[in-house]
């Protein structure tokens, strides 16, 4: 009799078990804005998505040394540049809209709305000097360098990842 309820609680146990280890490690559940080293797959920091899909890099331009605001869709796989706003016109800073975007001056400050230009992934170095990268996700910002050490090259893409990855990762 004891045999046969260790036998059974053994056959029981051991799937479970296995079934808990394989949602921890490997059953990618959570979405998320990743930050990987270079075009590795290492993951270096993460940002969980809830149901707001839009976020903001902002960062100071090198040259001009003024903001600029650059607002993202998260989509289902890829990430889309909706907006573009900035100050001045200088190197590296379009003049105008392209299709059907729409150019217009807000405030003192340049927007080009109505983007649909879309990325599998964002290639950023984390700026060293003045760029201070920040994200920007449901009116929260966060430095980029607080979290990854300056001058790293970074990809920026949307990710699935397990809650192991999670546990193991940097939240932002």
């Amino acid at each position: 009799m004891k045999k046969t309820i260790i036998k059974t609680i053994i056959i029981i146990l051991i799937p479970l078990i296995l079934f808990v280890i394989g949602l921890l490690f490997y059953y990618p559940s959570f979405k998320v804005i990743a930050f990987s080293y270079e075009d590795s797959e290492q993951l270096l920091a993460y940002l969980p998505l809830k149901e707001e899909k839009t976020f903001q890099l902002k960062y100071t331009h090198s040259i001009h040394l003024s903001d600029v605001i650059e607002t993202y869709e998260a989509t289902s796989k890829n990430i889309k540049l909706t907006t573009l706003e900035y100050e001045d016109f200088a190197v590296g800073m379009p003049s105008n809209a392209e299709g059907d975007e729409i150019f217009k001056v807000t405030n003192g400050k340049y927007q080009i709305t109505n983007m649909k230009r879309i990325f599998p992934y964002i290639d950023l170095r984390i700026g060293q000097v003045r760029a201070n990268h920040q994200l920007i996700y449901l009116n929260k910002t966060y430095t980029l360098s607080d979290y990854i050490k300056p001058g790293t090259w970074v990809r920026i893409s949307l990710k699935r990842i397990s809650l192991w990855q999670q546990l193991k990762g940097v939240n932002l």
